[in-house]
């Protein structure tokens, strides 16, 4: 009989233990830290929907990203808040634009800190879409020479990753030709490859004043009910040139995660977007669960699932928690 000889709880009964056999470990060295960037000086404007989330200026973001850096989180991921918008976002291939002056300011300042920019334009464009647009309909192919221009700039500033996000057909294939060309063919690309049409965006779009002026973003984000074509989408995206694949939003699609990692062995990244996020403060704040321990255990399943990266906004606290544990 397999019972009492096989008891599961022997493994259970001390914390050492416990860690000698845990299958998943996290680090700081796993996140990535998102932050918003505004222009001004001096600015720490308050996200009201994502608390304890700011739009910084310049100089205060390198305060922020060195306190992140010093905590051992090793990369942060840059979105711009143009003080101009247009119909095709041209502020965001701007080489004098928020974002570009951000880079120069982070690799002069915390050299050491991995840089990633977001590479989309709708935070840069009047209409709040991640295209080009044209009699109401988003353009695909006119869009990718906005995105070759901004990754383009974004690598002449200094950046150290791009991470195109607009989900356009062939962008990252743009952005790689575009790159190579121009002297940067070791730039990496982090490609948003299953990124879902989900309302867990709203408080970003709210942060990067970015939601859409008329209709909305299911004809390119993907479909929530489809696993299948995510996989085609992370495999089209391998093809163009991608060097690490993201699933955004994490915690809704563990399972997307779980599926990609058996099917890719390049690096896996999970967004857990600004939703995940302030539904945990908000809870938090109420009192109705402990959110340390809820933000480690999200962060922990999104790992288990297969993700190598993680973006999220706790980044500095999970990082400060898990120092405190090795204390």
């Amino acid at each position: 009989m397999a019972f009492p000889r096989q008891r599961m709880r022997r493994l259970r009964q001390h914390e050492s233990l416990r860690r000698l056999v845990r299958e998943t470990n996290l680090t700081p060295d796993d996140f990535i830290y998102p932050l918003f960037v505004t222009v001004g000086d001096n600015q720490k404007t308050p996200i009201n929907s994502m608390p304890g989330q700011f739009r910084w200026s310049i100089d205060l973001l390198v305060k922020e990203a060195t306190e992140a850096y010093q905590l051992g989180v090793s990369a942060v991921m840059l979105f711009g808040i143009p003080d101009r918008k247009d119909a095709r976002g041209s502020s965001a291939y701007d080489s004098k634009g928020i974002v570009q002056q951000a880079v120069r300011a982070l690799k002069k300042q915390v050299p050491d800190l991995l840089v990633i920019t977001d590479v989309c334009i709708d935070e840069y464009t009047d209409h709040g879409h991640c295209g080009v647009v044209k009699d109401g309909r988003i353009l695909n192919d006119e869009t990718l020479e906005c995105l070759r221009l901004m990754a383009r700039t974004h690598a002449d500033a200094g950046v150290d990753m791009v991470a195109p996000s607009d989900m356009m057909d062939g962008r990252v294939g743009a952005i790689r030709d575009e790159l190579d060309q121009a002297g940067f063919p070791d730039m990496p690309i982090m490609s948003y490859a299953a990124k879902y049409a989900s309302n867990l965006y709203a408080p970003f779009r709210e942060a990067a004043g970015s939601s859409p002026s008329f209709g909305d973003r299911r004809s390119y984000q993907m479909d929530p009910a489809n696993a299948r074509e995510a996989i085609r989408e992370v495999e089209l995206d391998v093809e163009e040139g991608a060097d690490i694949v993201m699933v955004k939003p994490a915690l809704p699609y563990l399972d997307v995660i779980a599926q990609t990692r058996s099917l890719v062995s390049i690096p896996i990244a999970a967004y857990q977007v600004s939703g995940e996020y302030s539904m945990i403060k908000a809870a938090g704040q109420q009192g109705w669960i402990d959110e340390s321990q809820v933000m480690m255990e999200t962060l922990l399943s999104i790992k288990r699932a297969g993700a190598d990266l993680i973006l999220t906004y706790f980044a500095k606290d999970a990082a400060q928690v898990l120092n405190s544990s090795r204390t």
